[in-house]
């Protein structure tokens, strides 16, 4: 790939609640998982709020990383979801390229788009995409299993109650694996290099401040600055408070990439400015306040679509024959044939 991966594996002492690991490739997404898990409100299943939960999400989001090398052409088809490289301005790779505020409804429209400004979709990233995905289908699990509680509580048929509570168990399970796939591209949003075309330094563009060209930049950002100075204390005190009103899935994951975006520059300046390197043998505190604060924002946005994503389930219709989750859960609609399958 293009980009300077960092693909370091440590362990995380869940007990304690400042645990350091190495490289953003391992510790920003588990920090950012285990922070939004442990702020979910107790209106959300227990077993998404159970410390299981937090540990499981923690390494769940690491796995669109862990995903690669498995040939082709699955890697090529999700190396580039992992980022969407814009311009100062907020256009995808060039000047030629549509806005982000221009997302079409499909990211086949979105190829094609980039395709007419001649400009290859695997060069630019579809990281918008991989968000907006990943939310829905996490909308779908939580309907099911807002239908098989329902169901499991009162069915009194033996036999439908047993194959209700395993399904239930099947279904939490893949809660938590889509849950972590969408904290994964939540987590890549809050890191700048993901939202840029000045991913490993600032590159072949006009560069008045004289900004760093070192590709090597994004890595040591990643690498061996972050897993000294992240902590699940410090994301967790700097998560902002739920934004829940208004919801928009493509309005609300184009402004949470356009607030990444933002931080390009000043991440530039700060890096001009010695803040990434060491200073009296310890790492400077200004860097370290840009790194969790930039791991906080993953955190809080995955939080607030966790809690969306539960509200939305509940308007859902699912299953065939389709029926509403809402009817199931006041006890108007047997959903027997609809989770079984009639054939």
């Amino acid at each position: 790939m293009k980009r300077l991966l960092i693909a370091a594996v440590a362990a995380l002492a869940l007990a304690a609640p400042a645990a350091q690991v190495e490289a953003w490739g391992n510790t920003g997404h588990r920090l950012i998982g285990m922070a939004a898990i442990r702020a979910l409100p107790d209106d959300l299943p227990a077993f998404l709020r159970s410390p299981e939960a937090a540990a499981a999400i923690g390494e769940l989001s690491r796995e669109p990383d862990r995903w690669k090398g498995a040939g082709q052409p699955h890697d090529r088809e999700r190396d580039t979801a992992h980022f969407v490289d814009m311009t100062d301005d907020g256009r995808i790779m060039t000047e030629a390229g549509l806005s982000i505020d221009a997302l079409p409804r499909l990211k086949s429209e979105y190829d094609a788009a980039l395709q007419t400004a001649g400009i290859d979709v695997d060069d630019a990233g579809y990281l918008p995409y991989a968000i907006m995905d990943a939310w829905q289908q996490l909308v779908r699990d939580m309907a099911y299993v807002r239908v098989l509680t329902a169901q499991a509580n009162r069915e009194t048929d033996p036999g439908k109650k047993a194959w209700y509570l395993s399904d239930l168990k099947r279904r939490e399970a893949l809660t938590l694996r889509d849950l972590g796939v969408l904290s994964h591209y939540i987590g890549d949003g809050s890191q700048p290099h993901h939202t840029s075309i000045h991913y490993n330094g600032w590159g072949d563009y006009p560069n008045p401040e004289g900004f760093t060209n070192s590709r090597q930049t994004h890595g040591l950002f990643e690498g061996a600055f972050t897993s000294r100075v992240a902590s699940l204390q410090s994301v967790e005190a700097g998560m902002a408070a739920p934004v829940l009103t208004g919801f928009d899935l493509k309005g609300r994951t184009v402004a949470y990439l356009k607030t990444t975006l933002g931080q390009v520059i000043p991440f530039y300046q700060l890096e001009k400015a010695g803040g990434f390197r060491d200073a009296n043998n310890a790492p400077d505190p200004r860097g370290a306040a840009f790194v969790n604060a930039r791991l906080s924002a993953g955190a809080a946005e995955l939080r607030d679509l966790t809690i969306l994503a539960w509200r939305a389930s509940g308007e859902a219709s699912i299953g065939w024959p389709a029926v509403k989750v809402a009817e199931v859960e006041a006890g108007a609609v047997d959903p027997w044939l609809s989770m079984i399958g009639e054939d």
